[in-house]
């Protein structure tokens, strides 16, 4: 049975947000059953889960002694088994792992700046200053992937693969920035509809009920 690790508890504005939402998502696609596994505070923090996480970080993979880290490698490892995921054509494939790095290398990091500041630090005063410059890149990003989207249903054209899922949970993180480009909303909804998507987003806010 596959294992995923994940938080008991997070704040109110991180649940169904959480990263481990991402490898649930890529397992209901792939129809892999699975289980949770959930950490209390401090558990992330304990040299047994450092020794398989360095940065003390949800989720893990584990499977029949097998574990992996980093939500980019889980979702590709998962997606192995999933002609949903990654296609079996050599170059659609190609292409769905381009989207899924592009969303972790060149969206998420402009879009965390913003939410960072947002969540943590608005009201100083270095932040002030910061924010409308942090505003603007993100949206220089987010036009860019716009404009490659265009009119197109998913991101390498009408068909849905891990690109699509890991840039929707990217664009997740602050829809007020993703608003503003009409066809990346677009996406998200389009996206967040698959039962898979719903089933996953269950889990996690079901796992973090029950720890209530």
């Amino acid at each position: 049975m596959i294992t995923i690790s994940a938080f008991e508890w997070v704040p109110d504005f991180a649940q169904g947000q959480v990263r481990d939402l991402r490898a649930r998502w890529a397992l209901e696609e792939a129809g892999l059953p699975y289980r949770s596994r959930l950490l209390a505070q401090g558990d992330q923090d304990k040299p047994e889960y450092r020794a398989i996480q360095p940065f003390g970080q949800v989720p893990i993979f584990e499977e029949n002694g097998f574990t992996l880290f980093e939500t980019g490698a889980i979702v590709l490892h998962i997606g192995q088994r999933s002609e949903t995921l990654l296609p079996h054509d050599p170059a659609a494939r190609s292409h769905a792992t381009q989207w899924l790095i592009a969303a972790l290398n060149s969206i998420e990091p402009f879009v965390m700046d913003v939410a960072r500041i947002d969540l943590f630090y608005k009201d100083q005063e270095w932040a002030k200053l910061r924010r409308p410059g942090a505003v603007e890149f993100a949206h220089r990003r987010l036009g860019g992937l716009s404009k490659a989207l265009g009119e197109k249903l998913y991101l390498d054209g009408d068909r849905f693969t891990a690109g699509d899922l890991m840039m929707t949970t990217v664009l997740r993180i602050m829809p007020e920035l993703t608003n503003e480009h009409a066809n990346l909303a677009a996406l998200v909804k389009r996206c967040t509809a698959r039962p898979a998507f719903q089933r996953a987003y269950d889990a996690q806010m079901g796992d973090f009920k029950q720890a209530a």
